[in-house]
């Protein structure tokens, strides 16, 4: 409702400002045409921006929510300056107030980076899914903080998923693996 309110009022600004009268329906309807295509660009720039920073790699995990002409990023990275980067880049998006930066910075160990490693060649280094490291940025992503593996990304069938959580569990030193990796839906 609120959003609502504060979109109208910029049309009504918009308008008052052009000299052309435009009527309350016309503004909603211009509305209706107009937020989702420019809110999906606004998404589409973010995730652009996300995905082309430097050290954005398969240990990492960036997320985002856009609400009105905020970003929230989420998620976990490896190292603090990709959580700095993802800021900067995402502040200089055209359309962006405000961007709230909750991104968790992992706990450097070298624990954590062998079990990193060990994830890595279980993974990519099955013949099954190999096909999931052929992109600059895999499609599954591995997190991992204190000996717990998140997994996170998307796979194309639920054999995949059930076959990297069943190959993710024989890892030594691992002491849980949280599977969140997305079905594609089948076309």
């Amino acid at each position: 409702m609120r959003k609502r309110a504060v979109l109208t009022t910029a049309l009504f600004l918009g308008t008052a400002f052009s000299g052309m009268p435009m009527s309350s329906h016309a503004q909603d309807k211009k509305q209706q045409q107009n937020e989702p295509k420019s809110r999906q660009n606004l998404i589409r720039e973010v995730r652009h921006q996300l995905v082309l920073l430097p050290y954005y790699s398969v240990f990492d995990n960036l997320a985002f929510r856009v609400e009105g002409d905020t970003v929230i990023l989420e998620g976990q990275v490896v190292r603090p300056t990709l959580k700095s980067d993802a800021e900067n880049v995402v502040k200089n998006i055209e359309g962006i107030g405000r961007v709230v930066n909750n991104i968790e910075v992992l706990p450097p160990s070298p624990m954590d980076d062998q079990i990193r490693r060990a994830v890595y060649r279980t993974i990519f280094g099955d013949p099954a899914l190999s096909r999931y490291s052929e992109s600059a940025v895999p499609s599954i992503h591995i997190i991992v903080k204190n000996g717990n593996v998140t997994l996170v990304g998307v796979v194309d069938s639920e054999a995949d998923k059930n076959l990297v959580n069943l190959r993710v569990n024989g890892i030594p030193n691992v002491f849980s693996v949280k599977n969140e990796l997305a079905v594609t839906p089948s076309k």
